[in-house]
């Protein structure tokens, strides 16, 4: 304001940015009068012969336009017999600040968010210049560690409850498809450089949305995905979890498995599941092995008349063909690979649509196509994010990164941090109390006052110094 009140040019920006920040401080002061308030209310209403009021101390709370800095009642709490069993807030219970922390959960979605899209400390800069709001790129870290452990805490929950046969799935499908791959990801120990390890990632979705095919546009219903560093038979569990929260599991008539052949993927839990060798996979392999057009060709056109005996002899052939004593000759210990990496999954090169007998009519708005979507998941879901940029993570760090980013593709990430963030409910009379520090609204001091109006009424030297033009025209577009 010191600028303007002397005549100085300055630029929209720095105009809009010193806006920006008193809003911010009327905002947090705003809040800090509601949970203030909040705070006397519970303070009047509770049960006296439980809680023994104390001293009141005074913690933060981050949001989106600031910290806010308030005060609160500590109560003693008492037995029947009278005796102290522990000390507490009530403001604190009400607003559950045994979740994640202090921050409001519009901040932390808005942090979780960035974080899906950018780097720690991107994220930082970004919700510091953004946001009234001052936060470390160890803080967004911290939190993001927080959120993912607390995800992990849920699907193991799920398992449990899927164990015990008490998941909640009430839906019913004709075919669940399921696709799943690994991913390598960099990893760090002790802050030096470690050997790569497999991030594991599942796709599950009903079909094809058949309206939209029509429009060449390509969309999987009820998608959802998971992903994490966890073992096999861990993540296979966290899987099935995941699925039978939606779905009658044991009502799906056929569920249809797609995978690059890795042995965690051929332990699908339902043993009647059709297991198909991923034919992005398979084309790769073939040309990764075979360096001879002519055979490349012959392989392919083999493997597309589901003439796989032949395949695998031709290869065989083909491989005994190019044997020679020259050991930097490995065209035939290349073919080999490929014959074992077929024959390993020979019971899986058969598409699912072969097994014709099995496979039950689409429901109404749903079309079945060819499987092969993971390898587009794997990198919207996970690779944009976790791969390149020469980033590594810790095992721990990774883990909980793909909870967050799995949540945010199955767009239950903002749910998820209600839960863990939002606990605060307040009562209905603090809607008139926000009506009464509304700036267009609050009505002049009468009598003894308003107690929240002084919130508004701080002093603008630029609106009672001498008016000049300038001046002018910045108090009408406030007024």
């Amino acid at each position: 304001m010191a600028n303007i009140i002397a005549e100085k040019l300055i630029s929209f920006k720095t105009l809009e940015q010193r806006i920006f920040q008193y809003v911010c401080m009327l905002a947090v002061e705003i809040t800090r009068i509601l949970l203030e308030e909040y705070d006397k209310d519970l303070m009047k209403n509770r049960d006296k012969k439980r809680y023994k009021a104390k001293d009141s101390h005074k913690t933060t709370i981050k949001t989106v336009y600031g910290s806010v800095t308030y005060s609160r009642r500590y109560y003693e709490v008492l037995d029947e017999a009278g005796h102290r069993e522990r000390y507490t807030s009530l403001l604190d219970d009400a607003m559950q600040m045994d979740k994640i922390g202090l921050m409001s959960s519009n901040l932390a979605e808005k942090i979780a968010m960035i974080v899906t899209e950018s780097p720690y400390r991107v994220a930082a800069e970004t919700i510091n210049s953004t946001c009234g709001q001052s936060i470390s790129h160890g803080g967004v870290w911290h939190f993001i560690q927080k959120l993912g452990e607390r995800i992990c805490k849920e699907e193991e929950s799920s398992v449990s409850r899927a164990d015990a046969d008490e998941t909640k799935g009430e839906k019913v499908v004709p075919v669940l498809f399921e696709e799943m791959d690994g991913i390598m990801i960099k990893m760090q120990k002790n802050r030096k450089k470690a050997a790569s390890k497999e991030m594991k990632v599942a796709t599950t979705y009903e079909g094809w949305d058949e309206e939209l095919e029509k429009e060449k546009r390509s969309t999987l219903v009820n998608k959802r995905t998971i992903a994490g560093m966890e073992n096999g038979e861990e993540f296979h569990k966290k899987r099935e979890a995941q699925i039978r929260e939606v779905y009658a599991a044991d009502e799906i008539k056929q569920r249809i498995v797609n995978g690059d052949g890795g042995s965690w993927i051929n332990e699908p839990n339902d043993p009647d599941a059709i297991i198909q060798l991923d034919r992005f996979h398979i084309y790769k392999a073939i040309k990764k092995y075979i360096g001879d057009k002519r055979m490349i060709s012959e392989i392919e056109d083999l493997f597309h008349q589901e003439k796989y005996d032949e395949m695998l002899e031709s290869i065989v052939v083909y491989a005994d063909s190019v044997v020679t004593n020259d050991e930097g000759d490995k065209r035939s210990r290349e073919a080999m690979k490929l014959y074992k990496y077929l024959f390993d999954n020979r019971n899986a090169l058969k598409p699912y649509q072969s097994y014709e007998n099995r496979i039950p009519e689409p429901p109404d708005g749903i079309i079945y196509k060819n499987m092969g979507v993971q390898e587009n998941q794997n990198c919207t879901l996970i690779t944009m994010r976790m791969k390149h940029r020469r980033m590594r993570w810790s095992e721990n760090g990774a883990n909980n990164m793909a909870k967050v980013l799995y949540r945010k593709e199955n767009r239950e990430l903002g749910e998820t941090i209600d839960r863990y963030m939002d606990g605060l409910i307040f009562l209905e009379h603090t809607s008139k109390v926000l009506d009464v520090l509304s700036a267009g609204r609050a009505p002049k001091r009468d009598g003894k006052g308003n107690p929240y109006v002084d919130v508004i009424n701080y002093k603008m030297p630029i609106l009672e110094a001498m008016q000049t033009a300038s001046r002018r025209a910045f108090r009408r577009a406030f007024g």
